[in-house]
Order: C-alpha cells, then structure tokens, then sequence
C-alpha cells in the first residue's frame, strides 16, 4: 500500500458520487497513503484525510435555503453564481465545521489540483498546517472559469485544476504512486467535445490578461480525451483500478435533491460491490 495512490475526478455536483465512495471507504477505515484531487475531488480529499464520513455530502445536498451556495441575491452582490465564501468560509467554521486537527494530524499525503492562471499549467499544491491557506487552495482548485473569481494563493492567480487536469493520474504516477485507484464522475467512454462557442468568452474574459489560461481553456477537451483514451487502456491492461457511474450522472450544478442522493448512493453501493476486488488489486503482487 506504500505506493498506492487514489486519484479522484472534479466535476461540481458530480462529486457527490465520489462522496459516497469514499464514505463507505472510511466506514471500513480503509486509507489510501496518497490522495490527489481536482476541484470536487480535491474538497472530497479533504473531506477523507478529515476522516469526516457524510461531511461532503452535507456540503453538497444543502436543503436549507438560507446556506445555499447558490443564490439571486449572491450573484447580483458579486457578480459570480456560487457563493465560495459560503462553501469555504462558512461551511467549515460554522455550518459543517471541518475537523482541521484530525486533517493536520494525517499521516496521509494529500495534494490539491489548480491551474496557474499565468503559465496555464496544472500545479499540485498541500497545506500542513494552516486552515485559511488550505480552504483557500481548496477554493482555487474549484473556482471554475467565468461562473467565479479568480483565487490567490502565496501571490499566484489560479483556477479550476479541472482545466488543465481533469484526473491526475499522470501525476500520482510521476510521484512514484504505481498502483492507483481512480474515482471518476462520468460513465465509460465519455469524452468531451470541444466548445466552439465558449472560446470567444474566455477571450474575452482572460485574453488580454492571461492568455496562456486562454490557451489551455481551448486544449481542454482534447487534454480530457488522452487521458480518458490511457485510462479505459491501462484499467483494460489491469495497471489501474477504475470506480466510475454505471448511471446517469446529474448535472454539474445539479439541484434536485432526490437526484443527488440517488447519485451518492450509487458511489457508495458500487464501492461495496467492488471493496474486494479493489484490495485484491492494491495488494496483488
């Protein structure tokens, strides 16, 4: 297990899929030593190392209105559609209080997907020690392109890590991790398609400032699709462990609540049905 690593997919609401999963994860106390999550899979690393089964689910499935991350009266006040002062701020020092001292103590490593919004490429980051520091790379690596603010973290702009990777696995790999579980947040053989329209607004929106953003933006859907072509191989091959929906994922700002539970229930009964044969992988000589 030393060299294991659990690489988790973002996708917003999609996540709660990947909620579940890691649930009955930590149900059966079983923790990977290396964990590297992009956006949605970054606030369910934390949710992991914080040994905090149900948390996310929490923060996901919000029924009261008054702690609804999305909201008229947010938007009109500033101007993005999600309220990430609610979801970073908020949540884990009020509403849904996050265990930072379980989450400090872990002898687990994890790492935090964002994209550097000046270079245009994918940075890895952790936190050790510091809550504010940890929420705000959480929050950078979820601030997802035109619908929110652009994050700082030690003086470097970022954004949604999903932008330039979607699932790290090339990077657990590079880190030495060679037997890797991988929770993904969309059926076998999706593949993106590259948005036509959507360019001239991240032109408009980054261009002038961060054009490498830019470029990285308009390369997504084609850096998505390689990785999913060397996923559905190696996982064929045997190389790596795959957990993704058998059914219809929500939407990405999915609110229906009954959709959403159904979808986090889905994650944790696909992990029970392959707990076995997932242990059997990690440890198979």
């Amino acid at each position: 297990m030393k060299r294991a690593g659990l690489v988790l997919e973002g996708g917003a609401n999609r996540g709660i899929f990947t909620a579940g999963v890691l649930d009955f994860l930590m149900e059966k106390d079983f923790y990977f030593p290396y964990v590297v999550g992009t956006s949605a899979g970054a606030c369910n690393a934390t949710g992991y190392l914080s040994h905090q089964k149900g948390r996310m689910k929490k923060c996901t499935i919000v029924t009261e209105k008054e702690n609804s991350y999305v909201s008229l009266k947010n938007t009109l006040k500033t101007h993005t559609l999600l309220d990430m002062d609610m979801v970073f701020q908020k949540y884990p020092e009020e509403i849904y209080p996050f265990d930072f001292e379980t989450y400090f103590q872990s002898t687990m490593q994890c790492e935090m997907v964002v994209t550097n919004c000046i270079t245009g490429k994918a940075e890895y980051l952790s936190e050790h020690s510091n809550p504010r520091r940890l929420m705000n790379i959480c929050r950078a690596s979820s601030s997802m392109p035109l619908v929110t603010k652009i994050v700082t973290v030690d003086g470097n702009p970022y954004l949604d890590g999903g932008v330039a990777d979607s699932v790290p696995l090339i990077h657990s790999l590079k880190t030495g991790h060679n037997r890797n579980v991988v929770v993904l947040t969309r059926n076998k053989g999706y593949r993106k398609k590259k948005g036509k329209g959507a360019n001239g607004f991240y032109q408009a929106a980054y261009g002038k400032t961060y054009p490498n953003l830019v470029k990285c933006m308009e390369n997504r859907a084609r850096s998505y699709n390689r990785i999913m072509d060397y996923i559905e191989k190696w996982e064929k091959e045997e190389k790596i462990f795959v957990i993704r929906p058998e059914m219809e994922p929500v939407a990405r700002l999915e609110r229906d609540t009954e959709k959403l539970e159904a979808f986090y229930q889905h994650g944790y009964d696909l992990m029970e049905e392959e707990f076995e044969r997932m242990k059997w992988f990690l440890t198979r000589d």
